[in-house]
């Protein structure tokens, strides 16, 4: 098998399992220069041209992108969610859309409770007093008996509700498809959105980000939540009206928050999100673990090498690409 494969994953490098495995399948492998950051839509059009295949992070795939990749059939997206990427536009030019579902569950999960132990108690903002030379001893919150709204209960929001029960939190949660065995085996009450953000003492966000889901929790849904509540984030920024949870937060109405994702990322220096000392930010690290990276790639990679083969990987969102193909 012959092909060229460009890989724009930050964190992945020649030589690791990855380009191993593309090159042991014959491919040409060539590693983008962006790696500490995701490439702009103008220097990947610049980049593309020769490639029939990418392993693609964050950068924006556009349709004016994929009129500059005119030989490309496969996108490996190292990563669950494929907002990043015009999938109308691809499935017209036949390329596949293979993102790798179910790879960090664990690690977001971990991750989700990790912000909620840490929101709920204050950690970062104790850890740095210390290390100033303070000594405060500030009253926090106890996770056991409190309510975990789980907004979205998909495979990281079943896990993170299991992983609450373990602490002892009760569990409500709100999907428009739910999954009531699951619920009924594990305890875990179905609730409308509305009666979701009025119950809980801690909101924990896992949706895609879809036209629909975009400022899902805008204003008015931070109205309806309980004075005093947190709300975490280790889903996607755009969920979350930021301009409106910097005025909750800095008017008292929520206790506080703990974000992994953010609608611009890097922050941006002038983010209302910025000096709120009941926000901690995390640098969008909720699968970022040597296990997570290391699934992902190598289902990327797959996903890949399948695609050029002529298959369709049975993780493909538009399988629907190979009739535009089939009418090339």
């Amino acid at each position: 098998m012959t092909g060229r494969v460009l890989v724009t994953t930050a964190w992945l490098r020649p030589g690791d399992a990855v380009d191993r495995h593309l090159r042991d399948a014959g491919l040409d492998v060539v590693h983008s220069s962006f790696k500490d950051r995701a490439a702009t839509g103008e220097q990947l059009v610049d980049l593309v041209g020769p490639f029939d295949a990418i392993v693609a992070g964050t950068d924006p795939f556009t349709p004016e992108l994929f009129d500059a990749a005119p030989n490309l059939r496969v996108i490996g997206r190292t990563g669950v969610g494929y907002d990043n990427i015009d999938v109308p536009a691809a499935t017209a030019r036949g390329i596949a859309v293979c993102p790798t579902p179910g790879v960090n569950r664990q690690s977001v999960a971990e991750h989700t409770i990790g912000l909620l132990l840490a929101a709920a108690r204050t950690i970062p903002q104790n850890v740095a007093t210390v290390r100033a030379g303070g000594w405060d001893q500030v009253s926090g919150r106890e996770l056991g008996g409190a309510v975990l709204g789980v907004v979205g209960l998909g495979a990281i929001g079943k896990l993170v509700a299991t992983m609450a029960q373990g602490i002892g939190m009760q569990v409500i949660a709100y999907d428009p498809y739910f999954d009531h065995a699951f619920a009924e085996a594990h305890g875990i009450r179905e609730a409308t959105l509305d009666d979701l953000l009025a119950a809980a003492d801690f909101t924990s966000l896992h949706l895609f980000l879809t036209p629909e889901t975009h400022h899902l929790i805008d204003a008015d849904a931070m109205a309806r939540m309980k004075d005093g509540a947190y709300l975490i984030n280790a889903a996607r920024g755009g969920v979350v009206d930021e301009d409106a949870l910097a005025a909750a937060l800095a008017s008292g109405r929520l206790a506080g928050a703990a974000l992994d994702t953010v609608e611009t990322e890097p922050l941006p220096a002038d983010s209302p999100l910025r000096g709120l000392d009941n926000l901690l930010i995390t640098a969008h690290i909720g699968a970022a673990t040597v296990e997570s990276r290391a699934r992902s790639g190598m289902m990327a990679a797959q996903s890949v090498v399948d695609g050029l083969k002529g298959l369709i990987p049975p993780q493909t969102v538009n399988p629907e690409c190979a009739d535009a193909r089939t009418a090339a």
